[in-house]
């Protein structure tokens, strides 16, 4: 399950659940089948649906060189009603 990185909590993501929808981050170069599939299995709960968009990482500039971090993918994941999925570990921050 490395491919998803960590559960969103922000005011969208908690409206969401009220519709059996949850939101997460996961690794940039996963597929929707991947994360559908690992999602299945590890929770053994039934996908319905799954939007996802990419987000870019941000610059940063150390010392005279400037890099950036990491790209990642959020997805919200819609599940059938009757099914939950315990909250995951939140990201410290």
């Amino acid at each position: 399950m490395d491919g998803i990185k960590y559960t969103v909590f922000i005011d969208k993501s908690i409206r969401l659940l009220g519709k059996n929808q949850y939101t997460s981050n996961v690794e940039s170069g996963s597929t929707r089948t991947e994360i559908k599939h690992w999602v299945e299995l590890f929770f053994s709960v039934k996908v319905i649906a799954m939007n996802s968009h990419r987000l870019s990482g941000k610059s940063k500039r150390m010392g005279p060189i400037m890099g950036h971090t990491m790209h990642y993918r959020h997805m919200i994941i819609t599940l059938q009603s009757g099914y939950s999925i315990p909250p995951l570990r939140k990201k410290r921050t």
